[in-house]
């Protein structure tokens, strides 16, 4: 793997490095770190790389490597920028021969993320995108139990993903504070694009529901609110949502919700069965009947569906989450990566991660939230 971004100072970037790691399916041979080829040089040494395999900007990165034997050269490029610097990184590692790991957004707008698409198709590189919460065991276990029928025709999906972080103006404090450095460019249209709060953890949320129930968001009515004066992005966002199967649904997406620390809450009500999955309790799945008790499932205990047991690693009762969500990602990818170079198929079960068209979804929800709100909140076809 090769890395853009993820230099001293980057939360994320630690994040994917030891998601990346955790099952020794994939090393970190090179890196183009910062902005500041400076900065990327000392983070190299942190990380203990070779000071010729760390590089000052993503071209020099991808022009070197695409030049070395393919035994030593990298096989990926993990990209772990903000969103204005997601489209130049995957765009060139795609067109020079590179598979590629992307955070989330895919892109800074639409345009980017379709122009990026086309890329995709018309090559044979695998891309993978880290919305990290669809690799939970229980987020799976709810998908393939929708998949089986067992909650009956889906009617109602209510979303919630409140944060506090940005009660205040904390974009303008001190920047040597990791969350302060973070407030800076997320709230930032230059770096982060049209929407705050709806394009950070909105499209998680988007995300989470379109791929747990398999069912694509046909139209939404949005309003989205600034509510800390002098904030130049939404931080509040309520969004009412019709599915294509006739489902409705409510996104709710804040970061001023004082007291809140990563509420990311689904509940999917169907003719059978209701689910109810929270991600600051991930290793429990609450399923709930008109007629019987309601029954809780736990990660790696009794007969989970196998999509759900191939993705639970440690034995029940020890706490599953974050990192190993973001791992469950790079593993299946790195499957899939191997699997080709050794030119022989891949297990099915490990092709679930997100690609491309959860990015052009992703950012589709963007511009129509936006749109909607702009307008008055008005309903707009998906």
């Amino acid at each position: 793997m090769g890395m853009v971004g993820g230099g001293r100072g980057a939360f994320i970037g630690g994040v994917h490095r030891m998601a990346a790691a955790l099952d020794g399916q994939i090393d970190l041979v090179c890196g183009a770190f910062s902005s500041s080829a400076e900065k990327s040089k000392l983070s190299g040494q942190d990380l203990y790389l070779p000071s010729e395999r760390t590089y000052g900007t993503y071209q020099e990165m991808i022009e070197t490597e695409k030049s070395l034997p393919a035994d030593i050269r990298m096989d990926f490029v993990s990209i772990v920028t903000p969103n204005h610097v997601h489209f130049g990184p995957a765009k060139m590692a795609l067109e020079n021969g590179f598979d590629v790991v992307c955070d989330k957004p895919v892109a800074f707008n639409l345009e980017e993320a379709l122009e990026l698409k086309k890329i995709v198709d018309s090559s044979d590189r695998i891309f993978a995108l880290t919305h990290n919460y669809t690799g939970y065991p229980m987020v799976k276990q709810a998908r393939a139990m929708i998949k089986a029928g067992e909650l009956g025709t889906i009617r109602k999906i209510v979303v919630e993903y409140p944060q506090g972080w940005l009660s205040n103006k904390i974009e303008e404090a001190d920047l040597k504070q990791a969350s302060w450095k973070q407030a800076s460019w997320r709230t930032d249209p230059a770096r982060s694009g049209a929407a705050g709060c709806m394009g950070d953890i909105g499209t998680h949320a988007e995300n989470l529901a379109e791929y747990i129930t398999g069912l694509k968001i046909t139209r939404l009515c949005a309003d989205l609110t600034t509510f800390v004066n002098g904030r130049l992005l939404d931080d509040d966002g309520n969004v009412l949502v019709h599915y294509e199967n006739g489902a409705k649904g409510i996104i709710y997406a804040s970061q001023i919700s004082v007291g809140e620390e990563n509420g990311l809450r689904i509940r999917i009500y169907g003719t059978l069965a209701g689910i109810d999955w929270t991600q600051v309790e991930p290793n429990s799945l609450i399923v709930k009947y008109q007629d019987k008790p309601r029954q809780t499932i736990r990660t790696a205990v009794g007969n989970l569906h196998p999509e759900a047991q191939a993705h639970t690693r440690i034995p029940a009762g020890h706490p599953e989450g974050f990192l190993e969500a973001f791992a469950n990602i790079y593993r299946n990818f790195a499957f899939c990566l191997q699997a080709r170079l050794a030119g022989k198929a891949v297990d099915p079960i490990y092709r679930d991660f997100p690609g491309i068209d959860d990015g052009v979804r992703g950012m589709q929800f963007i511009d129509r939230v936006v749109q909607s709100s702009q307008k008055g909140a008005i309903w707009v076809d998906f």
